[in-house]
């Protein structure tokens, strides 16, 4: 089967890497933890980065340190993985619902003003598929309302928005760095943010809120004394992880142009049609294309063509089913109208995109697409 996703591992650089940190006798958290967090934010115009093991543990630090409590509201996508919201639970503050825009499928920004309360305290922009969400609206919206935004760039490392690259608009920005996303490490996250208290109190958070790491207390003499002032959590990264990260940063930038030449590809050769539309690229967004969604234009053609698909060796998938639907969330959040997402989910499809995808593979996933269409509009 052609896959949907397929981790691209720059596996030249990573091997010998590998095989000097695992006989280094120091594979936790370390060295290469430390030069991967300052390339990285380095990367991405921020002073400070925090590596941990997911995006997910990213996501709930950051509101942590952006001092997010029970009872409190935070802004946050319907289209998006659910780790965005559930998060929120994990802390008894409220998720508030925010419908998306038909086009790129990101956070609507005038949903979100109409949503903003008393009580609302972030908003947590997500660049889906590697598209930008509109931050100088968000951005001002965060300000005038005194708001904290954090950035969910869990599909976007590489991706820019008005020449600047994603992750350094917002108080925090949070990056997966899991198997199928733009920089895989097997799995992995890390949390951006300017401010240098944020930083620290961050640092001890990830490490059981232990105010100095093991690395920094290994200098010379061994110093076993530290001090524990905060609740926190076992989320940090570890130099297994980092020697990984380190050699994927050197192919990011030409993985996402692949993935970009296939996008087009992809555009070129479904245009003109009038059964789909195909993800668009605002001209002040620099998408880092995670992924290919188009919408189809009629109820029903979804499962039926993700089937045909299959039977002709070719995987597609869905991203995402509105997370506002799922059990967990009801009784514990606020929803309201959200009229464009519940209408444009059941006619997303995810096709195939990754690095290493091969031009005749996509010409199959193209050639099957179209043929299933030329078949459906026969059958009328």
């Amino acid at each position: 089967m052609i896959p949907v996703f397929k981790p691209h591992m720059n596996t030249a650089r990573i091997l010998p890497e590998m095989e000097k940190i695992l006989n280094s006798g120091w594979i936790g958290l370390g060295p290469k933890t430390r030069e991967f967090e300052e390339k990285f934010a380095a990367r991405q115009g921020v002073k400070f980065g925090v590596g941990v093991n997911s995006c997910t543990a990213a996501l709930h630090l950051a509101i942590l340190a952006a001092g997010i409590r029970e009872g409190d509201e935070v802004l946050v996508p319907t289209m998006t993985f659910a780790s965005t919201a559930l998060v929120l639970l994990y802390e008894r503050a409220v998720p508030v619902f925010v419908d998306c825009e038909p086009d790129t499928l990101c956070m609507d920004p005038e949903d979100a003003r109409r949503k903003i309360t008393r009580k609302t305290k972030a908003i947590i922009p997500v660049h889906f598929g590697g598209h930008a969400a509109k931050l100088d609206v968000l951005l001002k919206l965060s300000k005038d309302h005194r708001l904290v935004l954090i950035e969910d760039c869990a599909h976007a490392a590489g991706g820019t928005y008005q020449g600047r690259p994603l992750g350094g608009f917002g108080n925090f920005s949070c990056f997966s760095f899991h198997a199928v996303k733009n920089l895989p490490m097997g799995d992995g996250g890390i949390i951006l943010t300017n401010d240098r208290e944020a930083d620290q109190k961050l640092r001890r958070l990830r490490w059981l809120g232990i105010d100095k790491d093991t690395w920094s207390r290994s200098g010379g003499k061994y110093a076993w004394r530290y001090s524990i002032n905060d609740l926190g959590y076992k989320y940090h990264m570890n130099d297994l992880m980092a020697v990984i990260g380190l050699a994927q940063l050197e192919t990011l930038d030409e993985d996402n142009r692949k993935r970009a030449r296939l996008a087009h590809r992809y555009t070129e050769a479904f245009q003109p049609q009038g059964w789909f539309e195909c993800p668009v690229e605002h001209p002040d967004a620099g998408s880092a294309w995670h992924n290919y969604v188009i919408k189809l234009k009629e109820e029903g053609l979804r499962d039926d063509l993700i089937s045909f698909l299959s039977s002709h060796g070719i995987s597609a998938g869905v991203h995402y089913e509105p997370i506002h639907s799922h059990n967990v969330f009801k009784g514990r959040s606020k929803t309201g109208s959200l009229p464009v997402a519940e209408k444009l989910w059941t006619r997303l499809l995810t096709l195939p995109l990754f690095p290493e995808l091969e031009t005749s593979e996509q010409d199959l996933v193209i050639e099957q697409t179209r043929q299933f269409m030329t078949k459906r509009l026969l059958c009328r």
